[in-house]
């Protein structure tokens, strides 16, 4: 893995507590991400990582802390807020359109960039174009870019529904990108995918880092992909920070062996 040149923290998370009812999802969760990285949150199952990531991206409202982006403290943020302020988001559990083509489906990520209401599309040059269609064919643009960075050229076409999970898995990835985040939220982008997949999207995740500059922040359970691929790990466990720090500092973490496997050995 190259080395990257990491920047200054833009994202902090403070004291974030997080309960439904009588169940704390997070205790007292602190840690930040800064520009360029990659930063994965991993733990075992229940830990806490997605409802951490629903926090983050305003899907949550946490009871106690707050979130810092960019200098800007907030104790509540909604998606829509988040979305605007660059930050994207994939699914566990995919939330795509199951009926609808590759493109169609990407192209939904361009609605924040879209600025053409139907006062504009009422307006028609001598040629029958308007500012609605000049601006499609503009987004249709950058929606082809995204689809030739992830190889999907051969799909653009075709029902997501009938595309393998690992290629569903790929257009998710590219309805995030075409938000243009500054930040891309991953929950567990290789879930459910084969050896050969999950080599694809590590270096499609690699690349996005890399040739946009795009700082991510990756729940995965898949090990040996985290301490492959990141800058910095933090380990949470029952909704407790256990361990925070560089791949190498993680695995030799006694808290975090014990965490995972059951014992310090």
């Amino acid at each position: 893995m190259t080395e990257r040149k990491i920047g200054e923290v833009i994202l902090e998370v403070e004291n974030i507590s997080l309960s439904f009812g009588g169940v704390k999802a997070l205790s007292d969760i602190s840690f930040n991400v800064r520009e360029h990285e990659i930063r994965s949150i991993i733990g075992p199952n229940g830990a806490g990582k997605s409802s951490m990531l629903n926090c983050i991206n305003g899907v949550y409202q946490p009871q106690q802390g707050e979130i810092t982006f960019r200098g800007q403290h907030f104790k509540h943020m909604n998606s829509r807020q988040v979305a605007e302020m660059g930050v994207a988001r994939t699914f566990q559990n995919l939330a795509l359109f199951k009926g609808m083509s590759v493109l169609d489906n990407i192209m939904t990520g361009r609605n924040l960039h879209m600025k053409c209401n139907l006062f504009w599309q009422a307006l028609r040059d001598p040629f029958g174009w308007g500012p609605a269609e000049r601006e499609e064919i503009a987004q249709r643009e950058k929606v082809e870019r995204i689809i030739d960075f992830l190889e999907i050229q051969a799909y653009r076409k075709t029902p997501v529904g009938r595309l393998p999970y690992g290629l569903q898995k790929r257009v998710d990835l590219g309805r995030a990108l075409a938000m243009e985040p500054s930040v891309l939220l991953l929950d567990e982008p290789m879930a459910g995918m084969n050896v050969e997949e999950k080599q694809d999207m590590c270096r499609f995740i690699l690349d996005v880092n890399d040739e946009f500059g795009t700082t991510i922040v990756l729940i995965e359970h898949d090990m040996g992909v985290v301490m492959d691929i990141s800058d910095r790990v933090v380990v949470l466990d029952y909704g407790k920070k256990i361990g925070d720090g560089t791949p190498d500092e993680v695995r030799s973490n006694e808290d975090v062996i014990r965490a995972y496997l059951g014992t310090s050995h």
